[in-house]
């Protein structure tokens, strides 16, 4: 399953914001936007994220 899927998902069934979830994340309100409109990610940032995700998996 694709990154920005899985962040989709996260973000419906907990109701945070997008720009919530960012700063969580990896400190960046506007990283969900960004990806949107095509950002590519680094390696590490896309490591943060799986970590941040994994983390809330419950």
């Amino acid at each position: 399953m694709g990154l920005m899927i899985r962040i989709d998902r996260f973000l419906r069934s907990t109701a945070m914001p997008e720009t919530r979830f960012g700063r969580l994340a990896v400190n960046d309100p506007r990283l969900i936007g960004d990806l949107r409109r095509g950002r590519q990610l680094r390696r590490r940032t896309i490591q943060r994220i799986e970590a941040f995700l994994a983390a809330r998996d419950g």
